[in-house]
Order: C-alpha cells, then structure tokens, then sequence
C-alpha cells in the first residue's frame, strides 16, 4: 500500500501511494469531527520526535496532536536551547537523536535536503515538515484531500497557484502531487518570483492574475517568503496585492464554482483579500487545517505499520 520508510517528498511517490494516504486521511478525518481523544492505537508504544529548526505554528501543531491521537508519546524538540546552537552539526544532532532510539522523527529545516541527509543517519521513520524551497509534502497532500472532498475528484481539474512561486516548497510539492494526478497546472507571478524553467515542471506560466485564474477549478495563493528573498523583489507590498492580490473582482475570472485555499499563514491585504479569505462559500482555508492532522496522522500510521513490520521480520520490538 504505502512502501517507502520515510516521507520526504512527493517526488517518488505513485499515485497509488498518494491514494492509499489520501484514503486512510478521509478515515481519520470523519473520526476527528466525531469526538475527541485517541481515535487508534497505531502509533501505541512508539515515540515521536518533532524537531523544527525553523519556526511553526500549523504545521508543528498538527503534528503533535496527529501523534497524540493516534496514541504516541509525543516529543517537542526546542531547537533555539538545543547543541545547534552551539554549533553541534546536523549529522551530531542525527546520531545523538538515533541514540535515544525514536520510532518517528518529523523535522523542519531552512536547508534544502536537510531532512534527506538526517534520514540516511538515522534508523527510524522520517516525515519532512518542510526543508527549505525542496519540499513539503504533507502540505501538498493536505491541499490534495481538501480539493478532492470540495471537488469530487483530484484529476483533470485546472489548478492556479500563484504568487512566490520560487521560494515556496508548498509550490513546488503541489506541482509534482497535481502533475502525478494528471491535473491543468498554471503559475501565476512576477518573473522575479517564477523559478527557472518553470514551464519544463509541466506548467503553464502566466504574468497577469486574471488570465491565470480564468476557468480555474482552484486558485491556490502563497506567501511571500521574505525571510528567503535576498533584495527587494516586489516593488511595494501595496503594487503587489494590486497585481497579484487575490479578491473577489479578480476571482470572478475563474469558474463559478472555483474555490480558493492558501497554505498560510497568510498576509491579509497583500495575497488575498481578508473578507475573500473568510468567505465560506468560496475558501477552504480552514477546512486546509482541519485535513492537515488528518494528513499527518495517516502518514504516520503507514509509516509506523512498515517499521513495525521490518521489527518484527528482524524477530524484535520496535524502538
């Protein structure tokens, strides 16, 4: 169903994978808004070690309450009192982290493939929260489980994204999740913000919102990465919003039935218009966080069913 040891990226995974995560999410999700407290016992007995070298509100949160529902002892790594700030390298901190025998390590980091690097030290399950603009792949599939829920299906449906395209590692995981799913992809943003030879990831490239977004079954919008721009790439934060600021004027370009999501945290007044962002009736953002703890705690649980697996083909107990 779900071979692979660690969750690194959407690249290398078959849609079948994507899938088997996807529907094992729906599970989770239809429990989650059923009650509260542990919903099952497939991570009972292992420990889960969230690690964030950069800073989290979403993400690390939905982690720690996936683990925790799914019966974990849950482990919050304060990174800014730990060694690396003392100068202990990434490969010091996987060795001594290994040592302490872990069952799930979930990790951020402002490198890209640092997480990779970690998961080749270690012996236990790695899920990459993020690694500089490579990946995030939880993110992606989160996004994917909201659209097929509003959307009936995850395939030939004409996706926009637009904005900071080439710091974002949203972007970059979505593109390779929709591609895989056989969908329209179309990136929308200044040419200072489009990646190199963003046409040959299999997308179209636009420079004007309206026509990006016209037809679309989704417009997804991204934060402005500031803290990865070296310079000033926008002209002022109020000529982007008027170029590439989302509001309802510009999305009537888009079909009817469009709906909009952002993976946040979002910057009102400049990506999006706040009073678009709130609307029910069109954005999906709040229900984009709902189906990240559904996400991680499905992710996790096939993650966990393959080491408890490998333990018991070596004759042992998991860690």
């Amino acid at each position: 169903m779900f071979p692979h040891r660690h969750l690194l990226g959407i690249a290398g995974l078959m849609r079948g994978e994507i899938e088997a995560i996807l529907d094992l999410a729906e599970e989770y999700a239809a429990l989650n808004r059923g009650g509260t407290g542990d919903h099952s016992s497939a991570l009972r007995g292992l420990t889960q070690i969230n690690m964030f070298f950069e800073a989290s509100t979403r993400t690390q949160a939905s982690f720690e309450l996936a683990g925790k529902r799914l019966g974990a002892t849950v482990m919050n790594m304060s990174v800014a009192q730990s060694s690396v700030k003392k100068g202990e390298t990434l490969i010091d901190t996987a060795m001594t982290l290994n040592a302490m025998h872990p069952d799930l390590l979930v990790v951020r980091h402002p490198a890209s493939g640092a997480v990779n690097l970690l998961a080749s030290k270690v012996n236990c399950a790695v899920l990459n929260a993020g690694d500089g603009r490579h990946e995030h792949p939880t993110q992606a599939l989160l996004d994917a489980l909201t659209i097929r829920r509003r959307k009936g299906r995850l395939s030939r449906l004409t996706v926009a994204i637009c904005g900071d395209i080439a710091h974002s590692r949203v972007a970059r995981s979505n593109i390779l999740l929709l591609g895989i799913m056989e969908n329209r992809i179309r990136l929308i943003g200044p040419p200072t913000l489009m990646p190199a030879g963003a046409e040959r990831m299999g997308a179209e490239v636009f420079q004007d919102l309206r026509a990006g977004i016209e037809g679309a079954d989704v417009v997804m919008m991204l934060r402005l990465q500031k803290e990865r721009m070296d310079g000033a790439l926008v002209p002022s934060m109020r000529e982007y919003y008027h170029r590439f600021g989302l509001d309802a004027e510009k999305l009537a370009a888009a079909k009817p039935d469009a709906i909009v999501m952002h993976p946040g945290p979002m910057n009102r007044g400049v990506e999006i218009d706040g009073l678009l962002a709130d609307d029910i009736n069109v954005s999906v953002i709040q229900e984009q966080v709902e189906m990240g703890v559904a996400v991680r705690m499905a992710a996790m649980d096939l993650l966990a069913r393959n080491l408890r697996s490998r333990t018991a083909e070596r004759g042992g107990a998991a860690c």
